[in-house]
């Protein structure tokens, strides 16, 4: 067989929280969607014993590149680069888990986002389950071993649909759903170019989270509201109170009112607070708003989610 036969590919979706950021850590109901951007892992054998590895952006640079020895894996060896050293271990792990898929040969990789990197939609999350694919075992179990999270991520590597995602007892439950309002029009992401350190981030939830479980109850509450939700406007309802609770919860003031105070509209920040994206629903079309604002990037829903 030539190389082009033996090569194969796998493919993951980029994802975005819309609601249970932080407590979906502690079980709460989490609302998520898969983006139409994801990322393509191109895995073809080779005989150098090495692992050969190149990753393209969206525009088709190349942003990481390394070559490195079976040996690295199977012994999870330190490296200078702390790409190379997460690489490694996630790698390890895999390996770990299905020792035969590295048994003596090596190959060539290359990884191709259909998002931009900066964009926080999920580089780490769809490499993770493109490996997974890759090595054929659970994506949560390589997760857990390597980043960590609540896996609502994978959750949506793995489904072409909106889900609602949640803990029980450390075990990952996704039920697909779905999200098709006639309000999709009036939702726009609005990206703030503030990249966040997710663990961070998760790190000052678990220092501010003395009594979560009526935050629990009050999120899974709001999560159901805004599924529900039959207009723009209940929607925002459901949004605009869930920012509340978690604003009082990380003891930080929402996006709006920091960024956005004289927005007509709703802003929601989702994932790690302050970072990547925001979700803006508005009556009318905000993008000169946020433009004016010095916010360049304005990604209707119709454009960014899939399905």
């Amino acid at each position: 067989m030539t190389q082009a036969e033996l090569k194969k590919t796998f493919y993951s979706n980029g994802k975005l929280l819309i609601t249970g950021e932080y407590t979906v850590l502690d079980g709460a109901k989490a609302f998520a969607l898969p983006t139409k951007g994801g990322q393509y892992l191109d895995v073809t054998p080779n005989n150098n014993s090495t692992i050969n590895w190149k990753s393209y952006d969206s525009d088709g640079s190349v942003w990481y590149e390394s070559e490195f020895a079976l040996t690295s894996v199977f012994k999870n060896t330190p490296d200078d680069n702390e790409v190379t050293i997460t690489l490694i271990n996630m790698l390890h792990q895999a390996w770990l888990a299905k020792p035969d898929i590295l048994n003596g040969t090596g190959y060539t990789v290359e990884t191709r986002l259909t998002f931009p990197k900066n964009w926080g939609l999920g580089t780490s999350s769809t490499l993770i389950n493109n490996i997974a694919q890759w090595f054929k075992i659970n994506a949560f179990d390589l997760l857990a071993k390597s980043f960590g999270g609540s896996g609502y991520d994978i959750a949506c590597a793995q489904n072409d649909t909106a889900i609602v995602y949640h803990l029980d007892e450390g075990n990952p439950i996704t039920e697909p759903i779905t999200f098709n309002p006639a309000f999709t029009d009036k939702l726009y992401f609005v990206y703030l170019n503030r990249k966040q350190n997710s663990k961070q981030a998760i790190a000052a939830y678990r220092e501010r989270r003395n009594s979560i479980a009526p935050v629990l109850a009050k999120v899974n509450i709001l999560t159901e509201k805004a599924l529900k939700a039959n207009s723009a406007q209940s929607f925002s309802d459901a949004l605009d109170e869930h920012e509340a609770i978690m604003s009082a919860v990380l003891g930080l003031p929402t996006m709006k009112s920091l960024i956005f105070p004289d927005f007509k509209g709703t802003i929601k920040s989702l994932g790690a607070w302050g970072g990547d994206f925001v979700l803006a629903v508005a009556e009318e079309n905000p993008i000169e708003y946020f433009k004016s604002k010095g916010f360049e990037t304005i990604v209707p829903y119709s454009e960014m989610i899939l399905g």
